[in-house]
Formats: structure tokens, C-alpha cells, sequence
């Protein structure tokens, strides 16, 4: 077994060699532009674009033409600017008011400030202590004015699945457009896009490349309309102007194609996994704390909070471990997780805690490793003398 041992699969995953097989052939021998229709390189470049967007449809579950639903972008930051924008501009007319949960990925969260900035009203709903939205708060926040609501799938930080079908309906009943962003929960659970207007993902998730997502925008009942954040030259249909990023949109469908293959054997494997790991915590530090545990959450993600020890030390001492402290899209911020803030964790609790997420190449030994390890530093943490 080589250390360190990589438990941070929510923050990135390794490209699996399908992905990068498919990908290099666009990197040199077929370096075409997809939009030089006049030749045979184009024509080529083109044609992976469109197969990475079938594959892609394929594990989203998309029976619209994926030519018109899914428009391909950069990651998912930039497809959740683009959702959220995009719409919030296209429909200023019916109205400025959009609802999400505090507990969002800082893409989301960042893009209905920058609403606000311009005029816009954003409705910030609690979790419980679950992490999970109330459906029937959601639903008093839905108003008239309501043009937009964004709740993601699965969280980031504690894998704590939201009640989205439901929320989704409400949304639709109340002639309000619904978001998920979906980026943690694609290749790990099913997910079906079509039950949301519109949906997330991004490839370095799922074990493809970096600078790869999507953004599933539904085309029939209701047709949803979208503002344009980059214009150019009419790439993806005249909503996302730029020449395509072809082999890493090459490895994304390639990358798709075996998460769908793959999806249910990994999360059985992996969530038996996970519980082990949790169990011996449990076991062996009593008074450790499961966030998002006793509700549905993704099978491999386990958000652990140790009382009394910061995660910070803690994390500088488990150099045999690759793990963190919290979101990766988080850059240099020392503040406490919003996420476990929003769940009633006090800011001491939120600063003692660490995510351990596992992905398709770990093993048992890495995880009964990763298991001894942290019980043995977290007992050294708790008995080393304080500092007068």
C-alpha cells in the first residue's frame, strides 16, 4: 500500500485510463476545431463533441436531443454562473427573486450575491440539523416574483442527499424554475435531469478531466430561456461562445460512460466502505460525531467531527493521509464551514471536523489504515500537554 492515502474524491478523482485514452488522439493527431465544418479535422473534433454529449446524456438520464439540452462549459462553477444568470436575465421581466439553501456550493452562493449586487432579491432558506431543506419552507418562499430556485443534490461537505423530486414539484406547481446542481452526486448515485429545468455536473468529479462540465437545460415543458455570460462566435448553440475544449470533452464522455457502468457496483462497494470506517470510529473515539448521519447521503462520503481537537492539527498530523478540512473550492479560507454552520454546528465543532471521501481505486486496507491512523492521532492530540 503507498501513502499517503487519498481520501479526498469529492474535492477531484484521478482521469480513469479510458478517459485518457480517448482524450489523446484530440491532443495531437485529430487537433481539429469543432466549428471548421469544411474539413475532415473539424469534422472529427466535431463528431467526439457530439459522442461526449450522448454519453453524457446517457448517465443523466436525458431522453431530450442532447444538442439542444446540454450546453458544455468550462466546469461547473461556470455552468451554475451560467444558470443561475442566465436565467435571472432572461426573466427579469416576470421577476428579480430567486430562493436557495445556505448550505450551497460557494458557486451558487457566489452568483446570487453577485445578483443581489445588480438589484436582485435572493432568499437564503435554513437547513435542519439533518442538513436537509424543509420541503414546506420552501414552498412559503416561493413567491410571485419567484423566477428561480437552486438546491443542489448532494452536499459537498457531508454527502447529505436533498429532497429534490419533492422540492422540484413544488417549484414546478408554483411556475417557478428549479436548479440542482448535481456535481457531487453524478457517477455516484443515479441521477435523473429531467426531473429538474435545469442541472450541473462536471467531469473531475466522475473521474474525467478538469475543464469539462455541463449544463442540462430543459428544451420542452417548460422550454427554459438563458442570457448568455460569454459571447463570441455561437458555440453551443449561441449561449456559450468559445471553442470547445474537444479532449477534455472527449474524456468526459468517455468518462461518463464507465460511471454508468460502474455507478452501482462502486456505491455498494463504497458505502460498505464508509460504514466500516465510521464504525471504528465510533468504536474507538466515543464521543465523535457523523454529520448528516440517520438521513440519505451519498454512499462514500463520511464528514467526521472530533470534539476537542482541531482539524487542522489534525490534518497536519495524518501526513500519511490525504483528506480535508472542507469544501476544495474554498481557496485559503480559514472561516468555519458554512455548511456545518448551517446545520447548528458552533464554530468550534465546524473547525474540529474533517470530510474522508473515498473513490473506486480505494481499498479495505486503505481504509482499516486510515481508520488506525486517525483513532491513534486524535488520541495523541487529546493527551499531549496544553500550553501554559
Amino acid at each position: 500500500m503507498q501513502t499517503p492515502v487519498y481520501l479526498d474524491y469529492n474535492a477531484t478523482t484521478p482521469v480513469a485510463e479510458a478517459a485518457l485514452r480517448r482524450m489523446q488522439p484530440y491532443l495531437r493527431e485529430r487537433f481539429g476545431n469543432p466549428s471548421s465544418g469544411g474539413h475532415a479535422f473539424g469534422w472529427m473534433a466535431e463528431e467526439a463533441v457530439e459522442l461526449a454529449r450522448e454519453e453524457v446524456a446517457a448517465l443523466l438520464g436525458v431522453e431530450e436531443r442532447p444538442a439542444e439540452a446540454l450546453t458544455f462549459t468550462s466546469g461547473a462553477t461556470e455552468a451554475l454562473n451560467l444558470a443561475i444568470k442566465g436565467v435571472a436575465r432572461a426573466y427579469q421581466a416576470k421577476g428579480r427573486h430567486v430562493v436557495t439553501c445556505r448550505t450551497e456550493h460557494k458557486a451558487v452562493l457566489g452568483a446570487c450575491r453577485a445578483l443581489e449586487a445588480r438589484g436582485g432579491d435572493v432568499t437564503y432558506l435554513p437547513v435542519e440539523e439533518n442538513g436537509r431543506v424543509d420541503p414546506v419552507r420552501f414552498a412559503e418562499a416561493l413567491t410571485g416574483e419567484t423566477v428561480l430556485a437552486a438546491v443542489m443534490l448532494a452536499n459537498n461537505e457531508t454527502g447529505v442527499l436533498q429532497p429534490i423530486e419533492e422540492l422540484a414539484e413544488i417549484a414546478r406547481e408554483a411556475g417557478v424554475l428549479f436548479l440542482t446542481d448535481a456535481t457531487q452526486a453524478v457517477g455516484k448515485i443515479p441521477v435523473e435531469a429531467e426531473r429538474a429545468d435545469l442541472l450541473v455536473a462536471s467531469a473531475h468529479k466522475f473521474y474525467g478531466p478538469k475543464g469539462a462540465g455541463v449544463l442540462y437545460r430543459s428544451r420542452r415543458r417548460p422550454r427554459v430561456r438563458s442570457e448568455p455570460l460569454i459571447h463570441g462566435g455561437g458555440q453551443e448553440g449561441g449561449l456559450r461562445g468559445g471553442t470547445l475544449n474537444v479532449p477534455a470533452l472527449a474524456g468526459m464522455g468517455a468518462a461518463a460512460e464507465l460511471a454508468q457502468e460502474h455507478r452501482s457496483e462502486d456505491a455498494a462497494r463504497l458505502e460498505a466502505l464508509r460504514d466500516r470506517f465510521e464504525k471504528h470510529l465510533k468504536a474507538e473515539i466515543p464521543d465523535v460525531r457523523i454529520n448528516g448521519a440517520g438521513t440519505e447521503r451519498l454512499p462514500q462520503t463520511a464528514n467526521v467531527t472530533f470534539p476537542g481537537v482541531r482539524a487542522e492539527t489534525l490534518e497536519s498530523e495524518l501526513r500519511d493521509l490525504a483528506v480535508s478540512t472542507g469544501s476544495a473550492c474554498s481557496t485559503g479560507s480559514k472561516a468555519p464551514s458554512h455548511v456545518l454552520k448551517g446545520m447548528g454546528l458552533t464554530d468550534a465543532e465546524a473547525r474540529a471536523t474533517l470530510r474522508f471521501s473515498l473513490g473506486r481505486p480505494t481499498t479495505e486496507e486503505e481504509v482499516q489504515f486510515a481508520a488506525e491512523r486517525v483513532t491513534e492521532a486524535v488520541g495523541e492530540l487529546r493527551s499531549a500537554p496544553v500550553a501554559a
